[in-house]
């Protein structure tokens, strides 16, 4: 027999659409111009790349706070992946290297994401530092100050948003020139 109230089941599988429009947020904003040109981001796959890891990174963070997000989460970083898969594969990649490239990808996400997580909890100016070594080649540690306050600032708006907003992706990225970067 076929249980009569299933219709009362809330769906743990997050919905594709969800997925798409807060990937679709991430990948907008780690493109934003600002980032190149008034926060010295480097204008190359790899400055992209790394935009788009940092961006990435602040709305995991945020969502590993909330219990019910562990598939949401899991299908935002599966969604980078094949993005990342996707770019390789355009690029001209051959089939037998793009598991390598991706398996570096990987590593550089968790390094980040780690790096980024005790910088941002022992403070702004560590946070910089590691914003500067990753994202500036080391260079420009004032615009690695600025960049840290807008993540600072993402994070704090991320934290203020309600779970809900979150989880149905109707949420927005603050400006990356505010009135504190």
């Amino acid at each position: 027999m076929i249980w009569p109230f299933n219709h009362f089941k809330k769906s743990r599988v997050t919905p594709h659409r969800t997925i798409e429009a807060i990937y679709g947020m991430i990948v907008t904003q780690a493109r934003d111009p600002l980032f190149y040109r008034d926060l010295g981001v480097p204008d190359t796959v790899d400055g992209r790349f790394d935009l788009l890891v940092l961006h990435l990174w602040l709305a995991l963070r945020r969502l590993r706070a909330i219990e019910a997000a562990s598939a949401l989460s899991q299908a935002l970083f599966d969604r980078f992946c094949d993005d990342l898969d996707d770019n390789l594969r355009e690029m001209g990649v051959g089939d037998l290297t793009v598991p390598k490239r991706m398996k570096a990808f990987a590593e550089a996400f968790y390094g980040r994401a780690a790096a980024y997580d005790l910088a941002l909890d022992a403070g702004e100016e560590p946070l910089a530092r590691a914003l500067c070594k990753n994202i500036l080649n080391g260079e420009g540690i004032e615009n690695a100050r600025r960049l840290a306050r807008y993540a600072k600032a993402v994070a704090a708006s991320l934290t203020g948003q309600h779970e809900a907003a979150l989880l149905a992706g109707s949420w927005k990225f603050p400006s990356p020139t505010g009135p504190d970067t």
